[in-house]
């Protein structure tokens, strides 16, 4: 089992180090597997892209559901070539994957220039403290879209 699991995370550095050579954006690379079988790739694809979403995990998801037809990766596991920064770890909870396994640490990528501690100390200062200033506005016309959707007996609940 460990064999496997070091092939599937080889892909993943694989892919990481083409990017690298393709210059489509950062050092990074991510496979999704399930049942033994790669369902998914991504690679960062930000600067080729224009594109700060388009990390190698977000992309190994969106391949992985349009792959598989659904948009949670259940019975699924996520093999990246460094620990996920903040947004992919986001998306990568969103997906629910069984396990995730990952290469580089975040102090790795942070040695090189890809540091994301910013990120996590936003996320404890006070909305009105950010470096991001995030103010409310129409809260009440916004709650009608939250309304419609607790009352809609047809939605597809995730």
């Amino acid at each position: 089992m460990q064999e496997e699991h070091t092939q599937f995370m080889a892909e993943a550095i694989r892919l990481a180090t083409e990017n690298v050579s393709l210059r489509n954006g950062g050092p990074f690379g991510a496979v999704v597997v399930k049942n033994g079988e790669v369902v998914g790739r991504g690679y960062n694809q930000v600067t080729a892209n224009n594109d700060p979403t388009a990390h190698a995990e977000v992309m190994a998801i969106r391949d992985a559901c349009q792959t598989l037809q659904i948009f949670q990766l259940d019975g699924c596991v996520v093999y990246t070539s460094c620990e996920p920064c903040p947004m992919c770890l986001g998306a990568i909870y969103w997906a629910r994957p069984d396990k995730l396994y990952y290469g580089c640490t975040k102090d790795d990528a942070a040695a090189i220039a890809f540091d994301d501690a910013f990120i996590y100390e936003e996320l404890n200062v006070h909305l009105h403290e950010r470096k991001i200033p995030m103010l409310p506005l129409s809260r009440e016309a916004a709650l009608k879209a939250f309304e419609l959707w607790e009352n809609n007996t047809t939605k597809i609940t995730y």
